[in-house]
């Protein structure tokens, strides 16, 4: 764990620039902090191709103080666009050597303290996967999950894309990076809220609200269902959905940070691309006199 004065700067985030679109190149190439001590939190699925993962996270990072990523399933497809053809844990780890030469705080990294307005506060990035535990309703295994979901043709693209390699399978990979994430996380001092970061919710709730349930099975895992009250959690930062907003469980606050795709956010009123401000928390502001 490192700490970092945040100095009158404010924490944000954003996810699912997903800038192999020209519209949302452009909504990056935008993107400036308010503050030379802001940080910002991208919550994955920056890109499909480490040339366009390297272009986005590096901008951002000339841009703000500090730049903290946590991957999304998009980023570890082994695409055949993508001229680094390298599949699971090697794919990952080049990824966060190319986010090393950027400067930009990975989950592999020491977790970085946010000391300025809001805080102080650990900011974890996490890479966890999922485990098909998120079962649409009448299943009662995985395999009975991805049969239905197959019979509806609602089947993500991590099925053909995402490689586990060298484990035997994503839920197995998705094990193991909880296992040792729990592990780091039970370590952190305990007088420290915690701000995590993360493709995936920790909880299912926020998955209520697909228009195709059967997806959530890609979306988390309910190892974590319990880590946003083990671990202080003051925000979860996630991504994923596609759909922006927040929600509060169990009186924590969960923020879906996406942009999404141009075709979901032309549809939205007010500007796409807005940087979500995690702390200070807007919800103290308003309670302040």
């Amino acid at each position: 764990m490192t700490s970092t004065s945040g100095g009158r700067g404010q924490l944000w985030a954003i996810s699912d620039l997903h800038v192999g679109y020209a519209e949302n190149r452009a909504l990056v190439e935008k993107m400036r902090p308010g503050s030379d001590d802001d940080w910002l939190l991208v919550a994955g699925d920056v890109a499909e191709t480490v040339a366009d993962i390297r272009w986005a996270l590096g901008t951002l990072a000339d841009r703000f103080r500090r730049v903290v990523w946590a991957p999304g399933n998009h980023e570890l497809w082994t695409h055949p666009k993508d001229a680094v053809t390298l599949r699971g844990v090697a794919r990952y780890e080049h990824l966060v050597e190319v986010c090393r030469e950027l400067g930009v705080t990975t989950p592999e990294d020491p977790y970085p303290v946010w000391e300025g307005a809001g805080g102080p506060a650990v900011v974890a990035p996490l890479f966890l996967l999922y485990d098909y535990s998120f079962l649409p309703d009448g299943c009662a295994t995985m395999d009975e999950g991805l049969a239905y979901a197959h019979g509806t043709g609602v089947v993500c693209n991590d099925e053909f894309l995402l490689h586990p390699d060298p484990y035997p399978s994503r839920e197995a990979w998705c094990r193991a990076r909880v296992a040792e994430t729990e592990r780091r996380l039970a370590a952190l001092p305990a007088e420290l809220p915690t701000v995590l970061v993360n493709h995936y919710p920790l909880d299912r709730h926020p998955t209520d609200v697909l228009w195709y349930p059967e997806f959530a099975m890609w979306c988390g895992t309910d190892r974590t269902a319990d880590w946003h009250r083990r671990f202080r959690v003051a925000t979860m930062v996630y991504g994923h959905l596609h759909i922006p907003r927040t929600t509060w469980h169990e009186g924590v606050r969960f923020e879906e940070v996406s942009v999404g795709y141009p075709r979901e956010w032309r549809g939205r009123t007010g500007p796409p691309g807005q940087l979500r401000r995690i702390l200070p928390s807007p919800a103290s502001e308003e309670a302040s006199p």
